[in-house]
């Protein structure tokens, strides 16, 4: 545990746990590897916080929960692949819902649909099962980091797809110089530290 004052603000503690990796996975590509900060228990404990609380906080988010006292304005949390798995779990766990995984090409056993996407460093294919989401059904969608907004362009369409309605998408950092969130548009995307 890191000691963190409680009253530091999240992005400054993701911030100061966030490792920088220059030229990876390709070269000129600057990593931020989150792992420090899942490794820390109260860091990480403040993310998962931070990543749940704008889907309840959210009007457009809020108009989709009943207007009963207490009801969360999502039934299930999309992770997608792969850091994003270890936050969905968590958020989805913490809010008492459903966790769905949106994985890369031929990882999902049953049958499933696709959508490719435009990394900043190539083209890959996303994966949800049929049977993931239901029509109407309110969906939180997360990940780890938002850059050019490929990745999580091809997430909200296979969740679209199915009939699901994205609540909100939320994620621990934004690479806000790469466009990711006009991309997004018009859907709400929450970033805890945006650089």
């Amino acid at each position: 545990m890191t000691g963190i004052p409680a009253r530091q603000p999240i992005d400054e503690l993701i911030a100061g746990l966030t490792v920088d990796v220059p030229d990876h996975p390709e070269p000129g590509i600057v990593f931020r590897d989150l792992t420090p900060v899942f490794a820390d228990g109260p860091a990480f404990r403040r993310v998962v916080d931070g990543l749940a609380a704008p889907a309840h906080s959210d009007p457009r988010a809020a108009a989709l929960a009943d207007a009963r006292a207490g009801e969360r304005a999502f039934d299930v949390v999309a992770g997608v692949e792969a850091r994003g798995f270890l936050l969905a779990a968590a958020v989805a766990l913490d809010a008492g819902v459903g966790v769905v995984p949106v994985r890369k090409a031929g990882k999902l056993p049953r049958e499933r649909i696709a959508a490719d996407y435009a990394l900043e460093y190539g083209i890959a294919t996303l994966e949800l099962h049929t049977d993931s989401v239901r029509p109407g059904q309110r969906v939180l969608v997360v990940d780890d980091v938002l850059a050019t907004g490929g990745t999580l362009t091809a997430a909200i369409a296979l969740v679209e797809q199915l009939g699901g309605v994205v609540a909100a998408v939320a994620v621990v950092v934004e690479l806000a110089a790469l466009g990711g969130r006009e991309r997004l548009a018009p859907h709400t995307v929450h970033a805890l530290w945006t650089t």
